[in-house]
């Protein structure tokens, strides 16, 4: 007996229709992303584990969650890529393209975390960034990009969490202090948040556990040691999101995984799904990483939306259903040739979605096929209409009744009933 494979663990197969509607989100977020004059980038799935590396080693993403390749005698050490910013700040530094370089992405990465709903081994985002400007517009700009986009697709429960993480001596007197606050208080931290703190301090103000609440809830804010120039910054941050009229809340306490991450940062929240997986979005302000790539010292903003998650309050909110089928015609055939074969090339050629039946079934095993598919019309070839040169004309899911007509007006015919004439 053959062995039976399933998907991995932490991985699963994507069939229509929700396949279609995954295809069309992101097919929804180019056209937003392009309109706002972001040209796509398609990063490999695989760089130098260098490249990961720099996100920083107090994440758990290069500590404990990348998929690491095997090594081949005399070749660097390389991961698949378990997000992208790294990756299109690497493109940045090799290629230098000119700036402010505003570009969008969507694909695959990979980690090894344990699944859970909404959560996978390996799972899509959708993002963008912007490289080469500190303009606080620009974080405004970014932050509307994702918050239209989840307005878009008919979400209206999102919360926008926002925080300054600062910059320069205001950022280190913020981490000299959390460590020494974290550090009076080591004995209640969990285990892995007192391995964090070892590292960056400010990656503790990430725990979830719940062992770890009490303290991180007493820890001081970021917002209270910020510079003139920065608290400046994040001023008109938020002076533009009220100009746009997007809602936010402060979230003193809200940090991102990369090391370089300053200043503007923020959050999307989806009500409707439950408090411990209704992130579905987030990004903010990193400066460094390019420099750290081999490239010049630029600022960088961006933002990474997960597709699963979305989807999920998406379903919770009832709405962004998947789309309908395609197929517009079926066609229905019982007699030899290629009578079948050459109209539905001659459909799809005008234009219009169209499929047939094979392995000569019968005409009801047939019928049913055509209302599976979803198409609105069928066109029924048998042995009178082909002896007389006609087809019989079926609206399905349109208004009218089925009639016959010239073989050569068919194509003519259902677009009249679909309202598709040129």
């Amino acid at each position: 007996m053959a062995d039976s494979f399933q998907a991995p663990r932490g991985t699963r197969d994507i069939l229509a229709p929700e396949s279609e509607r995954w295809r069309l989100l992101v097919q929804r977020f180019a056209e937003a992303a392009g309109q706002a004059g972001y040209a796509a980038v398609i990063p490999p799935m695989f760089e130098d584990l260098g490249v990961f590396e720099r996100v920083g080693e107090a994440t758990d993403v290069v500590r404990k969650e990348m998929f690491l390749l095997a090594e081949r005698e005399g070749e660097a050490r390389q991961a698949l890529r378990p997000e992208q910013t790294a990756s299109v700040c690497r493109i940045f530094a090799q290629h230098r393209p000119a700036t402010p370089w505003k570009a969008w992405y969507a694909g695959s990465n990979f980690r090894y975390e344990r699944p859970q709903k909404g959560r996978y081994r390996q799972f899509d985002q959708v993002g963008a960034e912007v490289l080469g400007t500190d303009d606080p517009d620009v974080d405004v700009e970014v932050i509307a990009l994702a918050w239209r986009f989840y307005e878009q697709l008919g979400l209206r429960q999102v919360k926008l969490l926002v925080n300054s993480l600062g910059d320069g001596q205001g950022r280190a007197d913020y981490t000299a202090a959390l460590r020494r606050h974290f550090e009076d208080n080591v004995d209640a931290l969990s285990a892995q948040s007192r391995e964090t703190l070892q590292v960056n301090p400010l990656r503790v103000l990430d725990s979830k556990r719940p062992e770890d609440a009490e303290v991180v809830a007493a820890a001081p804010a970021m917002v209270e040691h910020l510079s003139d120039e920065d608290g400046e910054h994040f001023a008109r941050v938020r002076a533009g999101l009220d100009a746009l009229a997007i809602p936010y809340e402060l979230s003193p306490r809200l940090v991102r995984g990369l090391a370089s991450s300053t200043r503007t940062t923020f959050e999307f929240a989806a009500e409707a799904l439950d408090a411990a997986q209704n992130a579905v979005g987030g990004g903010g302000r990193y400066d460094g990483l390019v420099a750290d790539l081999g490239g010049p010292s630029v600022p960088g903003v961006g933002f990474a939306l997960g597709v699963d998650r979305i989807l999920l309050a998406c379903d919770a909110e009832g709405v962004f259903a998947p789309p309908p089928s395609a197929v517009d015609v079926f066609v229905v055939c019982t007699v030899a040739g290629t009578d079948s074969l050459v109209l539905v090339d001659e459909l799809r050629r005008a234009g219009l979605g169209a499929d047939r039946a094979f392995d000569g079934r019968s005409m009801k095993s047939q019928m049913k096929a055509a209302d599976r598919s979803g198409a609105k019309v069928a066109i029924i070839i048998g042995s009178q209409e082909q002896e007389a040169g006609v087809v019989a004309v079926r609206p399905l899911r349109v208004e009218g009744e089925q009639r016959s007509v010239a073989r050569a007006d068919a194509v003519r015919t259902v677009q009249g009933l679909l309202g598709t004439a040129g």
